[in-house]
């Protein structure tokens, strides 16, 4: 996982703003689902099958992170980063339970729910904590454009950028999964720590050429406490139709 040190490396910029200041996300309020999913595990497939369902929701920012630990099963997963294993394992580390497992979604950074039971993913959506502070999230000339609103944080957060390709197709060739020709949707191609909010209003920005490639459909913004944590705000940029 990258540091939030080390986006001071990357040429992103902070300012303060006052364009969020007073203002509040507009209900419903968004809920970040992450599933943590792997082309060598064979209950998989099901989860991201959800994952797919589950996005059509405006509502429901449903992301997939592709992890790296199977992969000594025969089969290299092409969309997995150890980041991604290493920010699962984070989570499980901050809630104490160690739990780390395929297919897993975590909710707002903080409940967590087997992948592959809707029911239970949907559940912790209905649960999850309102993400409350304001976000938005634009593109002006070669920057990506973060206003943060105000809000209370118990200490410094950090801003990450997702960058979202919204259907990858991968023939699965070796593995648990060998000859399954399998859809992955809304898959995280690589993610940016921005900077840090403190909880006063706040502008962030980070070069578009950072985060888009040709690939990219949308990146969301994820405001959440320290590296990993409950998910204090977010919003979402989709790429404008040609």
């Amino acid at each position: 996982m990258i540091s939030r040190r080390d986006s001071l490396k990357l040429g992103l910029a902070g300012l303060a703003s006052p364009l969020l200041a007073n203002t509040a996300l507009a209900a419903p309020r968004p809920v970040l689902v992450e599933l943590f999913t792997s082309q060598g595990c064979s209950s998989c497939p099901p989860a991201d099958e959800v994952l797919g369902e589950i996005k059509k929701d405006p509502n429901i920012y449903a992301v997939s992170l592709n992890v790296d630990y199977w992969d000594y099963l025969g089969w290299r997963d092409t969309l997995a980063k150890p980041e991604y294993t290493q920010r699962q394992k984070a989570y499980a580390q901050l809630r104490g339970d160690g739990q780390v497992y395929t297919p897993q979604v975590v909710v707002n950074g903080a409940a967590h729910a087997v992948g592959s039971r809707k029911s239970s993913v949907t559940s912790a959506i209905t649960e999850a904590k309102a993400a409350s502070v304001a976000i938005a999230l634009s593109t002006k000339g070669g920057d990506m454009v973060i206003d943060i609103g105000q809000g209370v944080t118990t200490g410094d957060d950090t801003l990450w950028l997702m960058a979202i390709e919204s259907d990858v197709k991968q023939k699965i060739e070796r593995g648990e999964n060998a000859g399954l020709d399998h859809a992955y949707h809304n898959v995280v191609r690589h993610m940016l720590p921005v900077g840090r909010w403190n909880g006063a209003a706040t502008r962030l920005t980070a070069m578009k050429k950072s985060i888009l490639d040709e690939r990219i459909s949308s990146v969301i913004a994820v405001l959440q406490s320290g590296d990993v944590g409950p998910v204090h705000g977010l919003a979402r940029w989709e790429r404008p139709s040609a």
